[in-house]
């Protein structure tokens, strides 16, 4: 079965991802942003999500706790160059992994 590591986002997002090597990569913004992320968060092949925070802002509750509860695909949300990063690898792992590795 094949699987995948998909980036999605801004441009400044997808650009730097590309350069390290990785093939699925999409450009988009706004409201085609949101799209574009759904429909890959339902696809069964693809294991890793890379996305632009501004996804998170425009998700509704009750799908945003069905994308921070999921381990396949997991999805990791990358600020935009110059905006400060809101959750912390601490807050990232014990939110993903169910380990506080604060504390280790």
């Amino acid at each position: 079965m094949e699987s995948c590591i998909t980036v999605l986002g801004e441009r400044d997002i997808v650009l730097g991802f590309r350069l390290l090597g990785i093939q699925h990569t999409i450009i988009a913004e706004g409201k085609d942003l949101l799209k574009k992320f759904l429909e890959i968060f339902e696809n069964p092949t693809c294991n890793i999500i890379i996305v632009s925070e501004n996804v998170k802002n425009m998700l509704d509750k009750r799908t945003l706790r069905n994308v921070e509860i999921s381990s396949k695909p997991l999805v990791v949300f990358i600020p935009l160059p110059g905006v400060k990063e809101e959750e912390t690898i601490e807050e990232m792992a014990k939110r993903i992994l169910g380990i506080d590795i604060g504390n280790v």
